[in-house]
């Protein structure tokens, strides 16, 4: 049996110009929104992997769901949040102004720390992959290759789930776009 964990194409992204940690939350919900921007297209080998299965999972998120059409997946057996990036936390403060990508960094740390103001913890997502890592497996148990495109931080918790299970592969999945590990049960 094989998961191919694979990161989604590079998306859409909303303006970086500098933000407040308040105005960061919509920020975040704009990004989660997007889709892939119009020039990213997968890699050949991404391509390949993709055509060789016949069971592919993606999150509910558009650059999921856009990246799987990207690969020509027609029909995308599960699609659902569990399989959702791990969120991020937010606050209200209004100062100081930096931009989307330091904010990012700022509250993922805070995040692993233990900080999840407005946001699932650290400890729920781990629960989730768990979940969606089991989902996966049982999937793979019926038709022995499945597919996920996911994204960075998730795509890591599934793959350590994975792991835990006794499965073999590399130890992230990628952290490019279009990114892939290939995990086998052993």
């Amino acid at each position: 049996m094989e998961i191919i964990i694979l990161r989604h194409g590079k998306p859409n992204i909303p303006s970086l110009d500098r933000i407040s940690p308040f105005a960061f939350s919509e920020w975040v919900n704009s990004y989660n929104a997007s889709g892939l921007c119009s020039l990213s297209k997968p890699t050949l080998a991404a391509s390949e992997i993709a055509n060789k299965s016949k069971v592919v999972v993606c999150s509910d998120l558009p650059r999921s769901i856009q990246s799987a059409k990207a690969l020509n997946i027609k029909d995308i057996t599960l699609q659902s949040s569990m399989f959702n990036e791990a969120g991020l936390p937010t606050s209200g403060l209004k100062f100081p102004w930096l931009s989307p990508k330091t904010w990012a960094v700022i509250f993922r740390i805070l995040w692993l720390l233990g900080y999840s103001k407005n946001s699932e913890s650290f400890n729920e997502t781990k629960a989730r992959a768990r979940q969606a890592a089991n989902k996966l497996i049982e999937l793979a148990e019926i038709e022995s290759r499945v597919l996920f495109v996911g994204h960075g931080v998730y795509n890591r918790m599934i793959a350590n789930e994975l792991k835990a299970k006794g499965w073999s592969g590399p130890k992230s999945p990628g952290t490019k776009h279009w990114s892939f590990g290939v995990y086998k049960s052993t």
